[in-house]
């Protein structure tokens, strides 16, 4: 029996080779985005709740992105699992395109209705004058981010396709050295060292901006550099021609990823919202909870990753029982990482709150929502390993279903539910709805077994 849920070491010793880099690439990236965090909580609540809510609305155009990149991606890593480079190049080339097409709807978007979204974070109890303050940073810094979109948008199909073929390691490169010029801008621009200005807000938007676009730069120039990895560059961009069926196929498979991935993010950030309807202070304690959460947890969404890669890879191959062999120790081992890390969660919540400038209520909240946190990370990583085996397989609408469905159908309903119609305090609300994952869980653990999802979708 464990033998089926336990790899030997050359199985481990691969699965690290990918995830390792990736769980640097987005730890030094995620642990910068920490740093700016606290650098602005330094600053005062105001400022952490504007900038914290403007990040709310760039996390849903960031998995919408993922999400586009990840439907095409399924196409990608069973290309790279049967050697064929063209389909690579035909691949990269509509995830440029799709992805840039988003971008500039989502730019439109914030453009003409970035206020009134920041202002459905504001309703909660507080005073009228911070909810202001917090509006004013909020807009400040989203307009100055709105600029970095398009950098990321190309970076991320970049580093996307590299990963699908294997090599994490470029793109880990370009995240080190991005986040590396984030926070030393950060330094400078926020708090006005060496002689700069003292930006605030304005100065953690613009270091921000100028790394997405260091990081474009280094992926890009290494994809198209290195010619002898990778053939599926050379050819980019002498013309857009991308087969029809294949546009067929990705639009098929990859639309309701892109969908998902939208509307799952879509469902947090309402989660969020229904949250700070208990108060504004509770924007600011969630903002720290999930700050660190996101830290902590990229070793388990490393995993993930690894997931998509090396069973598209057999899948693509035709190797259909190493997939489902694969994909079962993957799980275990992702659960394993969950309560390590979930461990350490716990650890340090009675500190981690003590780094901000701002009010012993808030600590106290957000170290509360840490705790809870802590206890469902297990339950995270197998919901997440299970997401990526299922995906793998191109079952879009399952996918679906499981995911966003499960959100918008249950978890949101009964955030709202309890919110409007409870007295409850914040943290049992927010314990109800982590709780809700258990089901999850056993709908995930049923469809991989079930064995559904295991399907080779290119030739």
């Amino acid at each position: 029996m464990l033998r089926n849920l336990i790899g030997n070491r050359a199985f481990y010793k691969r699965v690290m080779a990918l995830a390792l880099p990736v769980m640097i690439q987005n730890g030094i990236t995620n642990f910068v985005n920490m740093l700016d965090n606290v650098m602005v909580g330094r600053t005062g609540t105001l400022e952490m709740t504007g900038v914290t809510i403007a990040n709310q609305l760039i996390f849903v155009f960031n998995l919408c992105i993922f999400g586009a990149v990840s439907g095409a991606g399924i196409f990608g890593a069973q290309f790279a699992g049967n050697g064929d480079q063209k389909g690579l190049t035909y691949t990269l080339r509509f995830k440029l395109l799709s992805c840039s097409l988003l971008a500039a709807v989502c730019i439109g978007v914030f453009l003409l209705w970035g206020e009134p979204l920041i202002g459905l974070y504001l309703q909660g109890e507080g005073s009228a004058a911070d909810a202001a303050a917090s509006l004013g940073f909020a807009k400040q810094y989203l307009t100055i981010m709105l600029i970095g979109l398009i950098p990321y948008t190309i970076a991320q199909c970049y580093a996307s396709t590299l990963r699908e073929t294997g090599q994490t390691s470029p793109p880990m490169v370009a995240g080190v050295v991005a986040v590396l010029v984030n926070l030393a801008l950060n330094a400078v621009l926020i708090f006005g060292y060496l002689g700069a200005p003292r930006l605030g807000v304005v100065g953690a938007a613009i270091a921000t901006v100028t790394s997405r676009f260091v990081e474009l730069a280094i992926v890009a120039i290494w994809t198209h550099t290195h010619r002898e990895k990778n053939g599926f560059a050379a050819d980019l961009y002498r013309s857009l021609y991308i087969p029809r069926r294949l546009i067929g196929q990705i639009t098929l498979k990859g639309l309701p990823l892109m969908l998902n991935e939208t509307l799952w993010s879509m469902g947090m950030a309402t989660l969020s919202q229904q949250y700070s309807l208990r108060g504004q202070a509770v924007v600011a304690a969630n903002n720290i909870c999930q700050t660190f959460f996101n830290v902590f947890s990229v070793a388990f969404m490393a995993i993930g990753v690894v997931v998509g890669i090396m069973v598209g890879q057999q899948l693509g191959a035709g190797d259909t029982e190493g997939a489902k062999d694969t994909a079962r120790k993957l799980i275990v081992f992702s659960v394993i990482v969950g309560l390590v890390v979930g461990a350490a969660y716990a650890v340090c919540a009675g500190f981690i709150p003590q780094l901000y400038n701002t009010t012993d209520n808030i600590r106290h909240i957000a170290t509360e929502l840490m705790l809870v946190c802590a206890a469902a990370m297990p339950v995270e990583a197998f919901a997440h390993a299970t997401y990526f085996t299922i995906r793998s397989g191109g079952k879009a609408f399952i996918t679906f279903v499981f995911d966003s469905g499960f959100m918008w159908g249950i978890c949101v309903p009964v955030a709202f539910l309890l919110v409007r119609y409870t007295a409850l305090p914040v943290l049992w609300v927010y314990a109800a709805v982590q709780g809700i994952n258990f089901i999850k869980c056993f709908i995930g653990g049923y469809l991989v077994k079930q064995g559904g999802w295991v399907k080779t979708i290119v030739e």
